[in-house]
């Protein structure tokens, strides 16, 4: 059944809230006079329908862009003033989850909290003297820490709301052909895995371990420490940072802080997220950053709150890449190819006529800088074209491309003269050299190498002896059958090891070639021509080493 009772109810539910609020106003509308601000309202309603409907509110309140200047100051405050719960309640978790009474855990345990959010608040506590010592926390922590903690049935609020979504994915996807190019319950699949991973407070701890690992050391950024021994599925401890919130733009200019320097940061932090560590932190809104001023020459991002992250399939990540960077040279052509290749499009799509689509898309946004920029617009058109060449949503990007509005919408507020092109194609064009120079293809064939000079050998061996003690249960036929089976993987494994020999030799030929001092010819992606042919050849004799014939 599409709409059960339970459904059904939680739609009147919805239907009730948005009527006296009178939400209806931003469908145009006209309605009676309310006390309270249009903007205030929308977040009120949000606040009353729970978890998910808070999660929308904080997406669309990065996007002042396409809101309101009013309605998106106040979908802000859900970013981290959403109403609180009882501290107690807050308390007595802590205490049931670690088994023990708050005093012997922390020196102190404030039942304030810092912060409340739509599936959890944080506390500041502070650890007793024995438990930092072992901590590895920095000694400029002072031993404070954060407590953040579940909300009290979050997960039967969400999991309410998430059936209902679902219910009006299969209702969409049955009964509305347009809806159906959308996907709309892969979409909400894949919303609801984010979702529900976010209510396990170990995963969370689990990314955030993750992403300090990756830039560790790193001068742009900074993860807290994981306090593990404090850690249940609804309880996370970590490592208390302090700065100023990236949307606190009037207090950062006063201590000095170079927006165009944060802003690039941010951006490269993101595209090395996404293609150097294919491990990227999704929900980058404003409650979630921080700004480390101390330096305002070269300011440094202090990052919290790590339940959605997003990563993305080797596929993916190659397409996408070269998507990106055939974009940023305008080759319009290599990017409806690989909308082709990567079969976002039908197969039967003209190339040409795709091409042309997507320059009329693209052409009017190049070179030009934030302000000028409107992704709203740009996305509305490209999904759009997206629509004419049946192009099929891509429910496992999604994640991405909120990210990427997010990353938009706050470079915007921070400085509008950022050349979003100029930050992010170098970063591209070293990822593609990274994965497919000299120094990727001689990677590749180390990891390899062990497994063709065991596994083939080894086989070899087996088979013979079972042959010599007159194993073979199969008779005279198969018998010489597997013999001759056997001679061709002996005769295949030398060919390999030839190809593999040939080939190697041709790759150190190439980085030879790369080395020599003085030696500029042609050059292609900061790599001499012939590095290039001598590294393709190698590779081409190593990969049919390996492929069967």
């Amino acid at each position: 059944m599409i709409f059960s009772p339970k459904r059904l109810r939680r739609l009147w539910q919805i239907h009730r809230v948005v009527r006296r609020y009178g939400l209806r106003e931003f469908a145009g509308k006209k309605l009676g006079e309310f006390e309270q601000p249009r903007g205030e309202r929308l977040r009120l309603a949000l606040e009353e329908l729970g978890p998910v409907f808070i999660k929308f509110g904080q997406a669309l309140s990065t996007r002042p862009d396409i809101l309101p200047a009013d309605v998106a100051a106040e979908l802000a405050k859900l970013q981290d003033q959403v109403p609180p719960f009882d501290g107690d309640l807050a308390r007595q978790a802590v205490e049931a989850a670690l088994g023990k009474p708050v005093e012997q855990l922390f020196e102190h345990f404030d039942v304030q909290p810092l912060a409340s959010a739509s599936v959890a608040q944080v506390h500041a506590a502070r650890l007793k003297l024995d438990a930092a010592a072992g901590a590895e926390l920095p000694e400029a922590a002072g031993f404070e820490v954060v407590v953040k903690v579940l909300r009290p049935g979050v997960r039967e609020l969400v999991q309410r709301d998430i059936d209902l979504l679902h219910a009006l994915a299969d209702f969409a996807q049955r009964f509305v052909p347009e809806a159906r190019r959308l996907r709309p319950q892969q979409v909400v699949d894949e919303y609801e895995k984010v979702i529900l991973d976010e209510l396990d407070l170990m995963r969370e701890g689990a990314n955030a371990s993750q992403l300090r690992r990756n830039w560790l050391g790193s001068e742009i950024i900074y993860h807290p420490v994981v306090l593990w021994d404090y850690c249940r599925p609804n309880v996370l401890v970590m490592e208390r940072i302090h700065g100023i919130t990236v949307d606190e733009t009037d207090r950062l200019r006063e201590l000095g802080v170079d927006f165009q320097v944060l802003s690039e940061r941010g951006e490269e932090i993101f595209f090395k997220q996404v293609f150097r560590d294919n491990f990227f932190h999704a929900d980058m809104h404003p409650g979630n950053i921080f700004v480390d001023p101390s330096d305002p020459a070269k300011p440094r991002y202090l990052a919290v709150d790590f339940g959605i992250v997003g990563t993305l399939s080797p596929s993916d990540q190659r397409f996408l890449a070269e998507k990106f960077l055939a974009f940023f040279n305008r080759d319009y052509r290599r990017v409806a190819e690989l909308f082709l290749e990567s079969q976002w499009v039908p197969a039967s799509t003209r190339v040409d006529e795709f091409e042309a689509a997507i320059r009329t898309v693209c052409e009017p946004i190049f070179n030009r800088p934030l302000k000028d920029i409107s992704f709203g617009l740009f996305l509305l058109r490209l999904f759009e074209t997206a629509r004419r060449f049946d192009m099929q949503v891509q429910p496992q990007l999604v994640l991405l491309q909120k990210t990427l509005l997010n990353i938009e919408g706050l470079g915007r507020q921070l400085y509008p003269e950022l050349d979003l092109w100029k930050t992010a194609k170098p970063i591209m064009e070293e990822w593609m050299r990274a994965r497919l120079g000299p120094g990727a293809a001689i990677e590749r064939l180390r990891r390899n190498i062990p497994t063709l000079t065991e596994t083939l050998p080894e086989l070899a061996h087996r088979l013979v002896a079972r042959m010599e003690r007159g194993e073979d249960p199969f008779g005279g036929e198969r018998q010489a059958r597997a013999i001759e089976e056997l001679r061709a993987e002996m005769r295949e494994q030398s060919r390999r090891q030839r190809g593999t020999v040939m080939g190697a030799a041709l790759i150190v030929g190439a980085l030879v070639v790369f080395g020599l001092d003085g030696y500029r010819p042609a050059m292609l992606y900061g790599v001499p021509l012939l590095t290039w042919l001598f590294g393709a050849a190698g590779a081409l004799l190593w990969f049919r080493a390996l492929r069967k014939e």
